[in-house]
């Protein structure tokens, strides 16, 4: 589509703008939301699955066709539910994952079976402990001795449970097994031996999501904590997949809240070829009161910046999140420079 309006970098938005494009995209979350919960329900009782490999690989199919459909609205989407999800943390996390090394296959070009193992790998890494996993998601304490050993175990024992449920897949198995790899890369992300390779993209992503996600005895941290656990000085372990993460979503993905220089708390609704400048929704003003309509605007002007990224929960605001994905979608539409990120995943 050409673009017939102004490019909404150069003017802000009215939020009624979109309402013609509404009856696409009115359905999209919630789709993503039924893809969570029948993750859920796998995740939750594997041994009642009938043909569990099989369930596996439509929902990866699921998730395909979701991020395909549009990448930025699946990181909004995805984000919101990493930030403020706790009940059935064990499924939400895993989906992040699996949405995040969906997008790092394309990025770093995948061979199809690579990617394939890479995302059901991340679908089912925490198999070996779920229940565990939303207990821990729900407690004050910190882990007892036995959960520690638990969680230290639940690479091999996830392998094993997949083996017993008929995944037959070794690269799958072997990087569910190797995804809380701790040790230094001898090689190149690329140049390393597969299973090892995917190990490392998937534990990135499992460490960035993680960061994000709130616990009980924690609120979700910013994406600025997330990025440096996967980015900084410590990172070593991250350091190619980290890097990569960052260039693929950008400093403040879809779906993460924001400080303006203008004293505004907004919403990051699409990403731009600037990874540090993305469009964003406004939603409270400067004095931290709900705006009757929020507008989107360019944080690549110096009038508007981003000055940090905000957890979840110092946004104290019911979000119409339906509606602020059909308005940066309706931008995306109109805007030569944003139409490509509709369709293609991950790309800049």
């Amino acid at each position: 589509m050409q673009s017939t309006t102004p490019s909404p970098s150069c003017t802000p938005l009215s939020l009624s703008a979109s309402a013609e494009d509404d009856a696409p995209y009115q359905d999209l979350l919630g789709m993503w939301s039924d893809l969570e919960a029948a993750l859920g329900l796998l995740l939750a009782r594997p041994a009642l699955v009938q043909q569990l490999p099989t369930k596996v690989m439509q929902l990866h199919t699921w998730l395909q066709e979701l991020v395909a459909h549009d990448s930025d609205s699946a990181l909004y989407a995805m984000f919101q539910l990493a930030g403020t999800s706790t009940v059935g943390y064990s499924a939400s996390h895993a989906l992040v994952c699996a949405t995040l090394c969906h997008i790092l296959a394309a990025d770093f070009d995948l061979p199809p079976h690579e990617r394939d193992a890479l995302v059901r790998a991340a679908f089912t890494m925490n198999i070996g402990m779920t229940p565990l996993q939303d207990q821990l998601a729900l407690q004050r304490d910190r882990p007892s001795i036995a959960q520690q050993e638990a969680i230290r175990l639940h690479p091999q024992e996830g392998r094993r449970k997949l083996e017993e449920l008929g995944i037959q897949d070794t690269l799958w198995l072997d990087t569910v097994g190797l995804h809380h790899i701790n040790t230094p890369a001898q090689a190149p992300l690329m140049q390393q031996p597969p299973a090892e390779r995917l190990a490392r993209i998937l534990a990135t992503c499992d460490r960035y999501a993680a960061m994000i996600s709130p616990r009980r005895n924690r609120p979700g941290r910013s994406v600025a904590d997330s990025v440096q656990a996967v980015t900084g000085p410590q990172s070593k372990l991250y350091e190619q997949a980290g890097d990569a993460l960052i260039r693929c979503v950008g400093l403040f993905p879809p779906g993460v809240y924001v400080a303006l220089s203008t004293a505004e708390t907004a919403v990051v609704v699409r990403r731009t070829t600037d990874i540090g400048h993305p469009l964003v929704a406004t939603l409270l003003d400067a004095r931290k009161a709900p705006l009757r309509q929020p507008e989107l605007i360019s944080t690549a002007s110096r009038a508007v910046r981003i000055t940090h990224a905000l957890p979840p929960h110092e946004v104290n605001l019911q979000v119409n999140h339906r509606t602020l994905v059909q308005l940066g979608m309706y931008a995306a539409r109109f805007s030569d420079g944003l139409h490509q990120l509709v369709s293609v995943p991950g790309t800049r």
